[in-house]
């Protein structure tokens, strides 16, 4: 095993003459994928990872400086394409890891088959001729709960993010993620994620892009998934699913799955 994929927990699953690779979101590991991966191993080789700053990662590999923009991500994931020797794949990206592969694919649109973005946003914070969804006091009051008390915090943040009572399985694996993470680090990511604004290089990425995304999500208003759909410089669709909160692949399984599972298989008709 390469050094990159040690890093990053790397696992090649199934097999298949097509790659899937997918990438969680803030707060999660791989173990986010655990109801998709059993759908897709029969059929393709499946590629799973953890983003640096994951709670399974060794604290010791995160750089402040690198990750403090996306592109340090995106360096990642191009990263371990080339390690694996992957030359094609059909990416399915998670919250931010869907603007993560979206810029990894503007410098390496040959790699990506396309992406199906879950949950993904390109700007949180509102502007006048723009809805996020927070205003940056909002966000000012977040980042301080978690300088604060980062365990109240994450028992506080997990129900709303998922969509959920304490009680659920979905909220206690998100909990458990979120809290495996070092705070310093999690501020840090969470800082870098919600100040980020990918809006300017959404016309660069030409790749087709699949627009997945829950009809209720406390991190992305319903209305950003029409946004994408607008100003993706490449092909695009949408689908907007009766689902709650913005980890639905682990809340709405049996709602989602089948989604993602027909984005991965079927292109966007032309």
């Amino acid at each position: 095993m390469g050094i990159v994929e040690e890093a990053h927990n790397v696992k090649v699953l199934g097999s298949g003459e097509r790659t899937i690779v997918l990438a969680h979101g803030f707060g999660t590991d791989q173990s986010v994928w655990k109801h998709l991966v059993p759908h897709l191993v029969d059929s393709y080789r499946v590629v799973i990872y953890d983003n640096m700053g994951a709670g399974t990662t060794n604290p010791e590999y995160f750089d402040f400086e690198r990750y403090a923009t996306l592109e340090g991500y995106a360096y990642d994931l191009l990263a371990i394409l080339e390690e694996l020797l992957i030359h094609s794949c059909v990416f399915v990206g998670h919250s931010v890891s869907a603007m993560v592969g979206a810029i990894a694919s503007i410098s390496r649109p040959d790699l990506f088959t396309k992406i199906v973005m879950l949950s993904a946003s390109p700007r949180y914070v509102n502007d006048p001729e723009y809805f996020g969804g927070f205003e940056q006091e909002d966000l000012d009051q977040l980042f301080e709960a978690m300088r604060e008390n980062y365990k109240a915090w994450c028992s506080g943040f997990a129900p709303l993010a998922v969509g959920g009572d304490m009680d659920s399985v979905a909220v206690q694996e998100f909990s458990r993620t979120l809290f495996n993470m070092r705070p310093d680090i999690a501020l840090s990511v969470a800082q870098t994620i919600f100040n980020s604004d990918m809006r300017s290089i959404l016309r660069l990425v030409a790749v087709p892009c699949h627009i997945v995304q829950s009809m209720k999500d406390l991190a992305v208003p319903v209305v950003i998934s029409e946004y994408l759909h607008q100003h993706l410089g490449g092909d695009s669709i949408v689908e907007v699913m009766q689902s709650d909160g913005h980890l639905p692949q682990l809340s709405s399984p049996d709602t989602v799955i089948p989604v993602l599972l027909r984005h991965i298989r079927h292109d966007i008709a032309t």
